[in-house]
């Protein structure tokens, strides 16, 4: 065989198979490589997007956290509040209560003063008629000596 022949049938049979790898072979293989390409872009779409839906439910959730820091303070003001209203409230009730008891306690002490003013006035009036007939050596009958006992009692 001569040289030239073999490089000749090589080199046909190489732009054959190359021929054969390329109208069968490469177009499998490109669409491997495109739908790779593809499921790479449309990863790293997802992960951007993914990013993003992060970040947006990361600043919701920080604003509903200041929202209901915000609502907390607000309840927080409202019962303090309206501690301070009971207090008053309590407040107000004890001195009511306390000028209540004291008016009472004041009525009680005018009638025990009353009573005790009414018992000296009755033992006055017992000494000065038993002076009063000591001083006159008499028996006063009992009428005179209701009515001269009135008559002191509305004289003192």
């Amino acid at each position: 065989m001569l040289p030239n022949l073999t490089l000749v049938i090589q080199g046909l049979a190489f732009f054959a198979v190359a021929w054969m790898v390329m109208k069968f072979g490469w177009p499998p293989i490109m669409a491997a490589i495109e739908e790779r390409q593809q499921k790479i872009a449309e990863g790293l779409a997802a992960a951007d997007n993914a990013q993003k839906n992060l970040a947006q439910a990361q600043d919701q959730a920080n604003e509903a956290l200041k929202e209901a820091r915000i609502k907390a303070n607000e309840i927080i003001e409202l019962a303090h509040q309206r501690a301070t209203q009971l207090i008053d409230a309590a407040k107000n009730d004890a001195i009511a209560e306390g000028n209540r008891q004291k008016a009472l306690a004041q009525s009680e002490i005018d009638a025990s003063s009353n009573r005790a003013k009414e018992e000296l006035r009755k033992q006055v009036s017992v000494l000065a008629v038993s002076g009063a007939e000591k001083l006159l050596r008499r028996e006063i009958d009992a009428t005179t000596h209701a009515a001269l006992l009135e008559e002191l009692a509305a004289q003192l």
